[in-house]
């Protein structure tokens, strides 16, 4: 059986980039998620906003001049070596770009149809093409001087993990050599309004797990990955997928949807479920999503194993959070001997209708390097994805 590797990694969010956002994830105070009213003026909200200076993007084709392909561009730098030498060696054709996607030039988009509506024309920097959601893809695939497959996936918030299962599948049917997958969204005043008319948005930092949770904070950042049938720090072990079909924007309360994921990622990865030493939860800090959640890794994986939610530090990254997720997953496993673990940020208050998962502690640590660990990402529309990596 083909194993795939997950050979290099970049990432940024509101914790930073590189060096120091794995500091920031392990750090003994939350940061990243910070208040702000850059984009509901008169209303102050904690975002997830990458505070790093992007790229200008000045030097590329108007289309490709958005927010999020900047956020795309800021990680180029930390994964053009590898990916040159697998252009090298298979050649540019042979290499795929997956991402998920879901707010692709919404900024940009929102800002051209007010000055339209205002002035009665478009401004000089804005295309349509801004908008598509083939357009990281493409943009990317660009920077990076690929011809392979290169698509965009865009099924909300489960979209950056189910574009790394779509990259394992492009492997394994031979279809790429190696394949460039993550996710990418940016922040926009239209995606916030969204969520606060489901009155889903928390206006402090969110406290997923908590009797006082009150809901999202809405974030952007990107998570790319050089997937390979090669040997790299990190593998691939499993992914499931499945789908509630069970409303729009809630989840199948009992869980269901996300047993059936999680229960396909352990079968795929050959594990039991005492193999899994740490989860990611999805753990938005909404009622439906915890309740529905806790219930899911209780009933499989019992209340022992250590679970967190990062989402109080980057917030939110909608299509970007299972990349930006599986990110942090990948610092858990890799140059960790102790074992740290990212915290579970939260105001203690356990939720007495919530099975009594064990979360992450600050500081906290498995007292040795670990070996498998599951991320969980559900989307609107009940589509649900798990990964399962493991340390090499």
């Amino acid at each position: 059986m083909t194993a795939i590797y997950l050979q290099d990694m970049a990432w940024i969010s509101a914790l930073g980039r590189g060096r120091p956002a794995r500091e920031a994830l392990f750090a003994s105070a939350p940061q990243g998620v910070a208040p702000t009213e850059q984009y509901t003026p008169g209303r102050v909200l904690h975002l997830g906003r990458v505070a790093d200076a992007l790229p200008t993007l000045e030097d590329q084709p108007l289309m490709y001049r958005s927010r999020s392909n900047a956020l795309l561009a800021a990680l180029l730098p930390d994964l053009r070596e590898a990916v040159e030498a697998a252009r090298a060696r298979f050649g540019p054709e042979r290499i795929a770009v997956v991402l998920g996607v879901s707010a692709a030039g919404l900024q940009e988009g929102t800002a051209a149809a007010r000055q339209f509506a205002e002035q009665g024309n478009w401004p000089a920097g804005y295309d349509y093409a801004q908008q598509e959601m083939g357009n990281a893809s493409a943009y990317l695939a660009h920077a990076l001087g690929v011809s392979g497959p290169a698509y965009s996936i865009s099924t909300a918030c489960s979209s950056g993990a189910k574009a790394l299962a779509a990259g394992a599948r492009l492997l394994k049917a031979g279809i790429a050599d190696a394949v460039v997958a993550g996710g990418v969204d940016a922040l926009s005043g239209f995606t916030i309004a969204g969520f606060s008319a489901l009155e889903s948005v928390s206006a402090a930092r969110c406290n997923p797990l908590s009797a006082n949770r009150q809901g999202i904070n809405i974030g952007e950042g990107a998570g790319l990955f050089l997937l390979g049938c090669e040997a790299g720090p990190v593998r691939l072990a499993g992914w499931g997928e499945s789908s509630d079909a069970h409303h729009m924007s809630a989840p199948e309360p009992g869980g269901r949807g996300a047993l059936a994921a999680m229960r396909q990622a352990l079968a795929r990865a050959g594990l039991r479920p005492r193999d899994i030493e740490y989860v990611n939860l999805h753990g938005t800090a909404t009622p439906q999503n915890d309740a529905m959640e806790c219930r899911a890794v209780a009933e499989l994986l019992g209340t022992e194993v250590p679970v967190s939610s990062t989402k109080p530090l980057t917030g939110h990254t909608l299509a970007a959070a299972g990349a930006v997720e599986a990110a942090a997953c990948w610092h858990a496993l890799v140059d960790n001997p102790t074992g740290r673990l990212p915290p579970h940020w939260w105001d203690g208050a356990r939720d007495p209708a919530l099975p009594p998962v064990r979360t992450a502690a600050p500081g906290e640590t498995l007292g040795r390097a670990p070996r498998h660990v599951l991320s969980n990402s559900f989307a609107f529309g009940g589509s649900n994805a798990c990964l399962v990596l493991a340390a090499e």
